[in-house]
């Protein structure tokens, strides 16, 4: 009787079949291995002979078969270092800055070379130092093309080779241990408005996405969805991650009551907002259950977290919001991979942007200094490192992942949402998502994809260029206060600018320390800019300043605003009526009459009272809320800031994102409804988790531990969502 496996796997002739695949993978192994080393070889033969400051041999009297042999050792060497070193060095250096990581990828390489030919036994390699950078890039890529090709030839490699990354994500966890039902995959392409995207499926710019749609029985079904009045990530992200965006005005806002600016940017910001948001709700958030949160602002209650901003404030080894770029820099051809796309994607930015002002293209900002850069991190780095960690939850099979990508905002921001730069985001960002649905093919359960934007972008001149002046500047001469002689430009406050100056370790622009109190002098009013929506305060009026306090004061300011012909609205509070809009030819309507498309709301469309009423209940509404001008026609706003993409208020196709979904999920309403705000979408997310059958398990008030002691920074020590960094 046979009683083993092995045992059952002979076949009648005591034929061992187990045996014989052994042999053939490590057959195939070894061929792979050999293969990779051959090419490396002839690469580095390549080089030496292109390269004059790049040597295989002491002199010339070395023969043919002498160079070649010491370029076979070199390869060798190189390959065994980058190997077996290369994982231990990411890991030294993780706590350094993920940009600078990036850019030190071309120089940890160039070493590993340098000390490979110091290990020849005759001494016949010679390389400059910087020689060596550029023969390592190559041969990384070469190696790590040729072994991408393998893998794509052989099924059975491939299949294994996902297999082994799946057990390595599991933590050697068994699959009959994890439960069989679909797994759900929220995808988040920052930024993309509905009509937008409606725009690229016609020009054919994204054909994954088309697919889901086309067809007489197409997998997906697509709809818009409302913002709230505050049309950004930080609001949207944060209702539908945690259930509740309550009291986030906008993308920053000045808070009287401790006298400090939020910013939706911000590590610090993000904590406090997650922590509000969980002590509100009672609940962990949308990812309790085995979730993952990646490249996002807040967790959602996740335990597996990278690139999360709300923990980026936590230094230390163990800091998760880095463990991203760890997992995806460890593998050397990974690195070089990114490295030489984040080279290229500057140099297709100082391209774009020089072309820009050589044709005098209007609208158009500022778009040097150190934006390339902040570009290239947005458009490749992060994607990668996203897409890596995603792909690998798939692959563990975790319940429920939320991703963000934000390419397509930030480059928008700057180029246009219709440009030909950001269609050619899109175009990378649709592969992207092509290459997690392959991946997910390969996953131990199946996936149900959800693809999702947080809010849309809106095209137009900035406020400032259409009228001569910022926001800010405007204010102050509006009250009499003195103006600079130069009047300096309203920085771009996108995610993604603010996002890398977190991961210099630089503090978030326009925050004033964050969470610190302002250095303003106490009279004079605190402008800030959140797209097209700008927020008024002053410091020195407790509580929220009524209209009577304010016209006391500057009797000019509130007549002026809601007059000039770049803004569309004024929201302020009234000791006689209550909280009333005010616009243009002396137009005043209290709140509780206010009704869509009349008065100063008649070009903004449906939803927009109801949006203006909600946020004029926030504890911390400013004193007077601005919105731009919006012209239905062409979809334009004024931003307040340097931008001609911009979103923040309301005002066109910035407030209609889009929600994609699969057919086998219940409709998000029911028939004739839209969905209204981020709130409404966690609700319907919530909603579908359950019909996959993926466990929840709501946390209760009684269920969540939050922290009492804040340092004085303002964020919480730890909360429920977040604090086991080391699970």
């Amino acid at each position: 009787m046979r009683g083993t496996t092995g045992d059952a796997a002979r076949d009648r002739g005591g034929y061992d079949v187990v045996g014989e695949r052994r042999v053939r993978r490590a057959g195939g192994t070894l061929l792979r291995v050999i293969t990779v080393w051959a090419v490396s070889t002839l690469t580095m033969l390549a080089l030496a002979g292109i390269l004059p400051d790049f040597q295989l041999q002491r002199d010339n009297d070395e023969s043919l078969t002498d160079v070649a042999l010491t370029a076979v050792w070199a390869a060798g060497a190189f390959g065994l270092l980058s190997a077996l070193v290369w994982p231990i060095a990411v890991r030294a250096l993780l706590l350094v800055p993920a940009l600078v990581l990036g850019l030190l990828v071309f120089f940890l390489n160039g070493s590993l070379l340098l000390v490979a030919l110091s290990l020849l036994p005759d001494g016949s390699g010679e390389a400059d130092p910087r020689t060596a950078v550029v023969v390592a890039a190559v041969m990384s890529a070469v190696a790590s093309a040729t072994s991408t090709a393998f893998a794509v030839r052989d099924d059975e490699a491939y299949r294994r080779r996902l297999s082994r990354l799946a057990q390595r994500r599991r933590g050697g966890r068994r699959d009959e241990a994890r439960h069989g039902m679909p797994g759900t995959l929220f995808l988040q392409l920052d930024g993309l408005g509905h009509d937008t995207l409606c725009h690229a499926l016609g020009k054919g710019l994204l054909p994954t996405v088309a697919a889901l749609l086309d067809g007489e029985h197409p997998s997906h079904r697509l709809a818009p969805w409302h913002t709230d009045w505050s049309s950004q990530t930080g609001a949207s992200q944060l209702g539908i991650l945690h259930g509740s965006n309550h009291d986030v005005p906008a993308f920053r806002w000045y808070e009287k009551d401790s006298g400090r600016t939020m910013v939706c940017s911000s590590p610090a910001s993000t904590a406090e907002l997650q922590h509000r948001a969980i002590e509100r709700t009672g609940d962990g958030g949308l990812l309790t259950f085995d979730g993952a949160s990646r490249g996002n602002l807040f967790s959602g209650g996740a335990d597996q977290l990278a690139l999360v901003l709300s923990i980026a404030a936590r230094r230390g080894p163990s800091n998760r919001s880095r463990a991203g770029y760890f997992a995806y820099f460890s593998d050397p051809a990974n690195a070089v991979r990114t490295a030489l796309s984040f080279v290229a994607e500057v140099v297709r930015e100082i391209h774009s942007s020089t072309r820009s002002r050589l044709r005098k293209e209007t609208p158009r900002v500022g778009r040097g200094g150190f934006y390339p850069f902040i570009r290239a991190f947005a458009t490749v780095v992060e994607r990668d490192v996203v897409v890596a960690a995603v792909m690998g939850d798939m692959l563990a099979g975790r319940t429920a992942i939320y991703a963000d990508l934000v390419a397509y905002d930030e480059v928008a921001h700057h180029s246009g949402p219709r440009s030909r730069d950001a269609e050619r985001v899109l175009g990378r960002l649709d592969r992207s998502v092509a290459l997690m649905a392959e991946v997910a093919a390969h996953a131990p359960r199946a996936y149900r994809v959800v693809l999702l934007s947080d809010h849309g972008q809106s095209p137009g001149e900035t406020f400032e260029g259409r009228y001569g002046l910022t926001l800010r500047d405007y204010v102050r001469a509006s009250c009499g206060l003195p103006v600079p002689r130069r009047a300096q430009h309203s920085k771009s406050g996108s995610e993604a600018r603010d996002v890398v100056r977190t991961a210099l370790h630089r503090p978030v622009a326009g925050t004033e320390d964050d969470l610190s109190p302002s250095t303003a002098p106490a009279t004079d009013p605190i402008v800030l800019a959140s797209g097209n929506l700008g927020l008024i305060s002053f410091p020195d009026l407790p509580g929220r300043a009524t209209r009577e306090e304010i016209d006391r004061r500057h009797p000019a300011l509130l007549r002026v605003l809601a007059g000039h012909p770049g803004i569309g609205f004024l929201l302020v509070r009234s000791e006689e009526y209550g909280a009333v809009l005010l616009g243009a030819g002396g137009a005043e309507i209290p709140l509780p009459e206010l009704h869509d498309g009349e008065g100063p709301l008649k070009p903004f469309g449906k939803g927009a009272a109801d949006a203006i009423r909600r946020t004029d209940g926030f504890p911390h509404t400013a004193d007077i809320m601005v919105n731009s001008a919006y012209d239905p026609a062409t979809g334009e706003v004024h931003a307040f800031e340097e931008q001609i993409g911009s979103h923040g208020g309301l005002g066109g196709e910035q407030s209609r994102p889009f929600l994609l979904w699969p057919v086998t999920l219940s409709d998000p309403v029911p028939e004739g409804e839209d969905i209204v705000g981020a709130e409404r979408v966690h609700q319907v997310f919530r909603r579908w988790l359950r019909e996959c059958q993926g466990p929840q398990v709501p946390l209760g008030p009684a269920q969540i531990s939050l922290p009492t002691d804040r340092p004085e920074g303002g964020f919480p020590a730890a909360d429920r969502a977040v604090q086991d960094e080391n699970a």
